[in-house]
């Protein structure tokens, strides 16, 4: 999971670009609009969907009144309407992806898939084909500058609240929880008063397969490829990330 995480917080780093930002604003949008419409309305306080998407969208530096314009939206009648889908399948060498969207139009986002899929030296699959690959995992990011109590309480207090893994980098440490202690967690870093830069359900490969970095490369072009679909929330794999594929993506 180490390197999953390493090059998430790099990506959340190189991702002030203003092409990279607009995605990330449309995606924090899409989340708030599914947590006010399926999560129980408008009011964080009575909504924990809403609570994280809100977290999530400050995360991204998103402005305080277009979050607030997306939750007033969303609760109208002239509301957008998404459905939340997923799309399973292969990439070269054998990479499994795991594709989350949510669309206004299931029939474009289908074609769209299959395209990069197809274009690229993979196969789309049937769903249900990969879901024993990965495991749904509660994953919080938080800036080291956000924690002002000593490391190993801190720790102590993560383990408490359900933490079974914690990474720790010179900018940001991320916390791995059971699904099921997701909101056990959130609790706890409410309590703590820290707001995590993302707190998310992600899907984590329970072993990864390692490539030569030319053709880890090639996967990661195909990953990103996916992330800049617009209907693409987030892409899932098992590739595993090296220090030295690392390394090449940062040159880039």
């Amino acid at each position: 999971m180490a390197g999953h995480s390493k090059w998430a917080n790099i990506k959340h780093r190189k991702g002030a670009q203003d092409k990279k930002r607009a995605k990330q604003f449309t995606r924090a949008i899409k989340e708030i609009t599914v947590a006010v419409k399926e999560g129980g309305g408008p009011d964080p306080e009575a909504n924990p969907s809403l609570r994280n998407a809100i977290q999530n969208a400050k995360g991204v530096n998103m402005p305080k009144d277009t979050i607030e314009r997306a939750i007033k939206k969303a609760s109208g009648a002239d509301a957008d309407h998404y459905e939340m889908v997923t799309f399973e399948g292969y990439g070269p060498n054998g990479i499994a992806i795991f594709v989350e969207c949510t669309t206004d139009n299931t029939n474009r986002t289908v074609a769209s898939v299959r395209s990069i899929f197809s274009k690229n030296g993979g196969s789309l699959g049937t769903n249900g084909s990969l879901e024993f690959l990965f495991d749904k995992k509660g994953v919080f990011v938080i800036e080291r500058e956000k924690i002002e109590m000593n490391m190993e309480e801190f720790e102590l207090e993560l383990i408490e609240g359900g933490a079974t893994t914690i990474e720790k980098e010179e900018d940001y440490i991320t916390i791995y929880t059971e699904f099921t202690d997701f909101g056990s967690m959130s609790s706890k870093l409410e309590e703590l008063k820290i707001e995590p830069k993302s707190s998310e359900v992600q899907r984590i490969p329970m072993n990864t397969l390692e490539l030569p970095v030319e053709d880890a490369k090639k996967i990661m072009g195909l990953i990103e490829k996916f992330e800049d679909d617009d209907d693409v929330q987030n892409v899932y794999h098992n590739l595993d990330i090296s220090d030295e594929l690392i390394a090449e993506l940062e040159k880039e």
